[in-house]
């Protein structure tokens, strides 16, 4: 039996913006990182983290 069973797979990020537009937090609205014409979930720094926290393992 493996001890991996925390591992998460590889998450694919939308690529960096190099300036406005920004699309909106899909939590908070606030401005992230990534283009708006990128399709799909985007996160803002502090809800990335946030979310990083509460899937982390806790082992």
């Amino acid at each position: 039996m493996s001890e991996d069973y925390c591992t998460i797979g590889a998450v694919q990020k939308p690529p960096r913006a190099d300036g406005p537009p920004y699309a909106e937090c899909v939590l908070c609205r606030e401005p992230t990182e990534y283009p708006e014409s990128y399709k799909g979930i985007t996160l803002c720094p502090v809800c990335e983290w946030q979310e990083a926290q509460r899937t982390a393992c806790s082992g």
